[in-house]
This record gives structure tokens, sequence and C-alpha cells, in this order.
């Protein structure tokens, strides 16, 4: 080996002084005696700094728990807001309704005339008409103006119904019976009407409003003057029209011939229906839904109202059971079935000798009665295998 390959061989392995690391090595500092050196104390501000930045947290802290608590009186008076609304609409509501509920009471009484009828359909207007006013000076949220203008509305087309009635009655003179019953009943489907604008305009959307400004707990309340849609049709006002001129005589019945005829009873049990005879007995099997049926027809020349129709059980001669339907009105030569349900027969009606009597009650101006009543001998008995 050469001395070149010798120098060569060093200058590999040997690093050059030029590449040592620059960093400076760090001196160890003597320790001092007396134990661990206290920490340094703060920069200069550092403890204001800390202070500031406490007192901004608890601003945020107050104002977030003041953003809420207004929130929360907010949400309240919302609530208090809306149920006023609704808590003063209610006695409106309820007093507009309860007219309909009048008008159909009057239409059965048997003491109605028709003077009497006309004078209360003009107070049940003026009735309406002031709950139109009531309601006019509430007012009402902003999100509930549209439908608080459908209760006014309502109120407005049930006076505007309740005195076309009374017009109408008051130009019957000149008109038939069919013709004046038509014209109510025209008059009358604005009432109906009133109850869909209640129902469809009012009701609906204030709920809707309701839930979508979450309130909770208030409730619109509901208004409908028209119950029974029966009772306001041309066929119901022919009758009751019927009816108030025949009474229009000053209380007492018209001349002419009044009284019922009984044309049928049976005994319904379930699907099995027995016709009574008052010739023969006929076996009644007695079951817990057993009724009797009594069909009879208004055998005079003019409608009858409030006729009482009256069945008895006797056994042996004796009454054990009595029971009385009244049929409000019937129209002449029309018929019509009484039904009597719920009988608590006595243990002493089975197997005896037992009568059921049905008697269509006199009315006003009959003088016929032998073809109101019947009695039919019965043999009571429980049902095969009862």
């Amino acid at each position: 080996m050469s001395a070149f390959d010798d120098e060569t061989q060093v200058e590999f392995f040997e690093e050059p002084e030029t590449l040592e690391s620059p960093r400076r090595r760090r001196r160890m500092r003597p320790q001092r005696p007396g134990g661990p050196r206290r920490p340094s104390p703060p920069p200069p501000g550092a403890v204001a700094l800390a202070r500031l930045a406490g007192l901004v947290a608890l601003a945020i802290a107050v104002v977030v728990g003041l953003v809420f608590w207004v929130g929360s009186c907010q949400g309240k008076s919302k609530h208090d807001e809306y149920a006023s609304y609704m808590n003063k609409l209610l006695p409106l509501a309820r007093d507009s309704a309860q007219a309909g509920t009048s008008f159909a009471n009057a239409l059965g009484s048997a003491k109605l005339t028709l003077a009497g009828l006309q004078s209360k359909l003009e107070l049940w207007s003026r009735q309406e008409q002031q709950d139109y006013s009531d309601a006019l000076r509430l007012r009402p949220p902003g999100p509930l103006q549209a439908a608080h203008q459908e209760a006014l509305a309502t109120f407005q087309l049930r006076a505007i119904g309740l005195t076309g009635l009374a017009d109408e009655l008051g130009r019957a003179g000149s008109k038939s019976s069919t013709e004046v019953a038509n014209a109510l009943a025209g008059q009358a489907q604005i009432l109906s009407a009133s109850d869909l604008v209640w129902a469809n305009l009012f009701h609906l959307p204030a709920r809707e409003t309701l839930t979508s400004v979450g309130v909770k707990g208030v409730i619109p309340p509901p208004s409908q003057i028209v119950e029974n849609p029966e009772v306001i049709t041309a066929e119901s006002f022919g009758i009751v029209y019927e009816r108030l001129k025949a009474t229009n005589t000053g209380g007492k019945p018209p001349s002419g011939l009044h009284g019922s005829m009984l044309v049928s009873t049976e005994a319904v049990s379930g699907s099995s229906t027995t016709p009574l005879s008052p010739s023969t007995h006929t076996t009644v099997d007695v079951s817990p839904n057993l009724e009797f049926r009594v069909t009879f027809t208004d055998s005079g020349n003019f409608q009858e109202v409030k006729v009482p129709v009256k069945l008895t059980v006797s056994v042996f001669g004796k009454s054990v059971l009595d029971k009385t339907q009244t049929v409000s009105s019937i129209l002449s030569k029309h018929t019509t079935t009484v039904s009597f349900g719920n009988l608590d027969l006595p243990t002493t009606a089975f197997g005896a000798n037992a009568s059921v009597r049905v008697e269509i009650e006199k009315v006003p101006g009959e003088t016929r009665l032998d073809n109101n009543t019947a009695t039919y001998p019965v043999f009571f008995s429980l049902p095969s295998g009862g």
C-alpha cells in the first residue's frame, strides 16, 4: 500500500472540522444552595389581563341569562295575548250557537204560533248582531287578524239567515205551503253556510296559527248553529208550517178530521220479527235486546204534534210494565213507528197468561177512538238453549 493510499483512507474516515455541529453546547448552571428556585413573577400586565378575561366571561354569562329570561317573558306574554283573545271570543261563540238550539226547540213546541216564531226569529237575529258588535271590539293578535274577520262574517251570516226566515214567514200568507217550506229551507242554508265559515275559515286556521307561533294550551272555541240538518229541510219546514197554520185558530184545533190509526205491533229480537195478533196467543222469546215496535198512521186531515203512544204488559190482568213514548209530530196520512226497548219483565211474566196492550192516545179534536188501541195475548218464554 502506498503512502497515497494511507492518506486517502485517513481522509475518508476522519470528519473534517468544518462538518462539526454548529450548535452551542448548553452550559450547566450550578445549582443554587437552599432548595428549588422560586417561580418567576408574571410579566407586568398579566394579572390585569386575567381579571379582564374573567369579567368578560361573567358579562357574557349575564347577557346569555338575560336573553333567556327575556325570551321566557316574551313567550309567556304571547301565550297570555292569544289566551285573552280566545277567552273573550268564547262566550260570543256560545251565545251565537245557542240561537240555533233555541230555534230547534221552538220548532218542536206544541204551543208555538206563526206570529210567535216570527218574533223569536227576529229576536235571535238581533242576538247575532250583538255578538257581531261585541266581536268587532276585540283586538286579536296580528297573526289571527284574517281568522277573526271570518268569525265576524259568521255572526253576520247568522243574523242575515234568521232575519230571512222571519221575513219569509211574514210573506207566507200569499203562498202555498210548499212554496213557504222551500223558501224557508233556502234561507236556512245561510245558517249552514255560517257553520262552514266558522269551522273551515276561523277554527282551523286559528289552530294552525297557534301551532305555528308555538302557543300551547289555547284552543279556539267551536260554534255550530245547526246541530241537526234535518230540522232545516223543506220537508221539516213543511210539517212545521202546516202545524202553525192549524194553531193559528187561537190554540183550538181546526175543525175537521183528527185522529190516529194503529197499524201493527211486532216483537223484535235481533233479526227475528214476530207480529202480534189481537185474536190468538203469540209466543215471544225474551232476550236482552227484545223490543216492541208499534206502527200507526195519522188518519186525520191535519198534522198532529206531541202524540203519546203507550205500551202496557199485564199478567193475569195486573199491569207489570208501563212505558210511554211521544211522537213529536206526524203529517196527515203519514205513518211512523215507535220502538219500546229495555224491557225489564218480572219473572212472573214467563209461562203465564200475559198480554200486551198498545194505545195511541187521543189527540185534540179526535172523536173516533176504536182504531187506535189493541190488546195482544202473548206467552213470554226464554229462547231455545237459554
